[in-house]
C-alpha cells in the first residue's frame, strides 16, 4: 500500500472541544459491501471463463497482470460507480480492490494503472526489438474484432448456465439506445432525431429475467435495425440447441419495423409484435373507431379521463411487402388529446393481449435495463477514441449488468432486492465503509451500527444458497451474524 503521512485539520470549536479532522484511521474502505457480489460472481467463475475465452496479443514477457484481474478490476470498478480507466489511479491502492482481484492487500504492488487498462481495451502489446511490426498491427486487429464477438457469445451463454429450469418461454426484447460521444471518435456521427454526435449501440435483452443477451456497438448514424438479422440469427439458433422445445418471441419498437426483420421472424418461426409508424392508410383505416372514442369521451370524459380501444386493421400490405400482415392499433383519448399507435404482428391473440399484455411490457425490459446501463451503470462513457475499445468498454458495462441481474435473482425473496435498482444496491449494500485488519487473516470490520447490516446478512446467505443450486458445489458455510468474538 502506498505510505500517506498523517495530516489533520483544525475546525471550530464545539463547545469546550476543538473539533478535528485526522487521516490516521488505518485501512478504511468504502465498497465492503461489493465483497457479497464478489462471492456470487467469483465461484460460478464469470470473470475467470471470460478471462480465459479473449485473446491477448501481449508478449508473456511483458505481462505484470493477468487478463482476469483486469477485468476483474474494471468490472468491480463500475459496479462500485467508477466507470472511467481514470478512477484506477486511485483504486489501484485500495486494499479492498486487492481482495477482489484476489491478490494479498499486504502485497505492495499496486494493481493495473489507468493507461495499462487502456492499453487491454486498445489490445496494444510490446515485442522486442526486430519483430515483424505489420505482423503485431495484424495480431491487435484481430484480437480487438475477435474479442467482441468472444463477448456476445459468452453473453447467451452465461444466460443458458445460469438457468435453472429451461424455461418454456424466451422473449427477445431488441432495442436502440444513443450513446452520445465526446469528441473525434471513431465512427461517430451525428443522429438528426437525437441532434447530437452519438454511437447507436444495439441491445437484446430476455423478456422474463432481463439479463442481456448481445451488446453491439455501432456507428451513431446507422439505421436502427442495422445488423439485428444477424445477431437474432445467432441468438435464436444458440437457444434452439440448447432447448429444442422453447417458444421464442420478439419485441421491438418500430426502429426494427423493415421487411428484413419480419421475413427473418416467419422463416423462423418466431412470433412478434413490432411497433409500426402511422402514415395516411392507417389512420384513414382508424377513424371509425377514433371517432367513436372521441364521442365517448365528450359524454363520458369527466368519469372516465382515460379511454382506449383496441382495433385490428385487416389485409394491410405496405409497399415493401410481399404479402399482407396484421396490424394492431391502440386509439387513446386523455385529457391532454387523442393517440393512435400501431404494431405489426403475427400472434393471433386479441388486439388488446397482444398490444397490452405483450408489446407494452417493453416499458419493463427493454427500457429499464438500458436506463440501469446509462444510469446505474454510466455506460454511456465511452470516451475511447478507438471503436473496438469503445465497444469492449460498453460490453464490460454489460457483463457488469449481467452480474446485477444474478445478484438479484439470487436474492428475489428478499423483497429490498428483488426489484432494487443499481443505485439502490450501491447506495444500500455495496457503499459501506470498513477498516481492514490485515494478519492472520483478513478481516472487515464494519461499524456495528450500519441500519442494512441484516440485511446484507439475508443477501449473502441468498447468494450462497443460489451459488450452490446453479453451479451444485457447496461454497462455504451458512452465513450467520456471528458473535461479537469471532
Amino acid at each position: 500500500m502506498v505510505a500517506v503521512a498523517s495530516a489533520h485539520l483544525t475546525l471550530w470549536a464545539v463547545g469546550s472541544q476543538q473539533l478535528r479532522v485526522r487521516f490516521d484511521g488505518g485501512q478504511v474502505v468504502t465498497d465492503t459491501g461489493l465483497l457479497a457480489v464478489r462471492a456470487l460472481e467469483r465461484p460460478l467463475r464469470i470473470i475467470a471463463d471470460l478471462a480465459q475465452r479473449l485473446p491477448d496479443p501481449r508478449a508473456p514477457g511483458y505481462i505484470h497482470h493477468s487478463a482476469e484481474a483486469l477485468l476483474t478490476q474494471q468490472v468491480y470498478q463500475i459496479l462500485a460507480g467508477y466507470p472511467d480507466c481514470n478512477d484506477a489511479q486511485a483504486l489501484r491502492h485500495d486494499p479492498l480492490f486487492h481482495i477482489l482481484a484476489d491478490r494479498s492487500p499486504a502485497v505492495e504492488r499496486p494493481l493495473a494503472s489507468a493507461s495499462t487498462l487502456a492499453r487491454f481495451q486498445y489490445a496494444f502489446t510490446r515485442r522486442r526489438a526486430g519483430h515483424d511490426e505489420t505482423e503485431v498491427l495484424r495480431q491487435r486487429r484481430t484480437a480487438r474484432v475477435h474479442r467482441l464477438r468472444v463477448l456476445n457469445d459468452y453473453l447467451i451463454e452465461l444466460f443458458l448456465r445460469t438457468r435453472r429450469t429451461p424455461p418454456t418461454e424466451v422473449i427477445l426484447d431488441v432495442d436502440a439506445s444513443d450513446d452520445p460521444t465526446h469528441g473525434r471518435q471513431q465512427l461517430s456521427g451525428y443522429h438528426g432525431y437525437y441532434e447530437q454526435h452519438q454511437y447507436l449501440p444495439l441491445f437484446v435483452f430476455d423478456g422474463h429475467s432481463g439479463m442481456p443477451l448481445a451488446a453491439w456497438l455501432r456507428p451513431g448514424t446507422v439505421h436502427a435495425s442495422c445488423g439485428a438479422v444477424d445477431v437474432l440469427g445467432a441468438l435464436v439458433a444458440r437457444l434452439r440447441a440448447a432447448w429444442p422445445g422453447v417458444v421464442i418471441r420478439l419485441r421491438a419498437d418500430n426502429g426494427f419495423a423493415v421487411p428484413e426483420v419480419y421475413a427473418f421472424c416467419e422463416r423462423q418461426g418466431l412470433a412478434y409484435a413490432i411497433g409500426y409508424a402511422s402514415n395516411p392508410v392507417l389512420q384513414r383505416a382508424t377513424d371509425g373507431a377514433a371517432g367513436d372514442v372521441e364521442l365517448y369521451y365528450a359524454f363520458y370524459g369527466r368519469r372516465d379521463p382515460w379511454v382506449q380501444r383496441f382495433e385490428e386493421v385487416r389485409g394491410y400490405q405496405a409497399e415493401s411487402w410481399t404479402v399482407p400482415r396484421r396490424i394492431v392499433a391502440k386509439i387513446e383519448r386523455t385529457p391532454v388529446g387523442s393517440q393512435r399507435r400501431f404494431v405489426v404482428t403475427n400472434l393471433t391473440d386479441p388486439a388488446e393481449v397482444v398490444y397490452r399484455d405483450f408489446y407494452v411490457q417493453r416499458g419493463a425490459i427493454p427500457e429499464h435495463p438500458i436506463g440501469e446501463l446509462k444510469n446505474g451503470l454510466r455506460a454511456e462513457r465511452l470516451s475511447a477514441c478507438g471503436f473496438c475499445a469503445n465497444a469492449l468498454r460498453l460490453l464490460l458495462h454489460v457483463v457488469a449488468y449481467a452480474i446485477v441481474v444474478l445478484f438479484r435473482e439470487a436474492a428475489a425473496g428478499i423483497a429490498e432486492v428483488a426489484t432494487a435498482t443499481v443505485g439502490t444496491l450501491r447506495q444500500r449494500l455495496w457503499k459501506v465503509g470498513a477498516v481492514l485488519e490485515c494478519g492472520r487473516r483478513l478481516a472487515f470490520h464494519v461499524s456495528a451500527s450500519w441500519p442494512d447490516q441484516g440485511l446484507w446478512l439475508r443477501v449473502a446467505e441468498a447468494v450462497r444458497v443460489y451459488v450452490v443450486r446453479v453451479s451444485g458445489q457447496g461454497v462455504g458455510p451458512p452465513v450467520s451474524p456471528g458473535s461479537p468474538g469471532e
